[in-house]
């Protein structure tokens, strides 16, 4: 008769085996875990992105309008000198800051705000002028120029009422648990949104 073979596993090597599989089974699970958050934060990182470089194609839109406009207004209002360089003044120093939103600080977007915020109020003043000489205001490039500004101010309202939307939807995942333990592990950080202002969840007033 032929005897059991040595070779036959133990209950104790059974044990190990099975306690072997549980742990790369585990492994496995936290693996998947990690990718699949991991991911979503890539995801949501790169949407914040997008909605940041929208809000710069508006702004610079309204930037590459002011030229013209100027231009125009000046044709039949050359004294109000003050104000078509305000205007001037005011696009040159708003045009010459540049953020990286995945690093920005509030300070930076402060800042940002504030020389965009200047813009559309000297564009309101200057746009104010042209009340007062009625050749101005039948000009039919004028017009059309105030047309794409008026349009131009309300995509810029609507451009940052999205970013704001997906930075704090960022910002939300970033901040659950477990996410927060990821985002700590792989330097996802807490983005910045435009600050609340009067009025901000309307174009800039402009009175045409």
């Amino acid at each position: 008769m032929k005897t059991l073979s040595s070779k036959a596993i133990t209950p104790s090597q059974q044990g190990r085996v099975r306690g072997g599989s549980l742990l790369l089974l585990l492994v496995m699970l936290s693996f998947s875990l990690t990718s699949c958050t991991y991911n979503k934060l890539v995801e949501q990182e790169e949407t914040v992105q997008q909605k940041w470089a929208d809000v710069q194609t508006q702004y610079q839109r309204r930037a590459d309008l002011i030229p013209n406009l100027v231009n125009t207004v000046k044709g039949y209002a050359a004294h109000e000198s003050e104000t078509l360089e305000a205007v001037i003044a005011a696009r040159s120093k708003a045009t010459q800051i540049t953020i990286d939103p995945t690093k920005a600080t509030p300070e930076q977007i402060a800042a940002f705000q504030a020389a965009q915020g200047e813009v559309s109020q000297a564009l309101g003043r200057l746009l104010a002028v042209s009340e007062n000489y009625p050749d101005l205001k039948a000009n039919e490039q004028f017009s059309e120029l105030q047309a794409q500004l008026e349009g131009t101010e309300n995509r810029i309202a609507e451009s940052r009422r999205l970013y704001n939307e997906a930075v704090q939807t960022y910002n939300v995942s970033v901040r659950k648990f477990p996410n927060n333990i990821w985002a700590m592990i792989f330097g996802f950080e807490k983005k910045t949104m435009f600050a609340a202002e009067a009025g901000a969840e309307k174009a800039p007033e402009v009175q045409f």
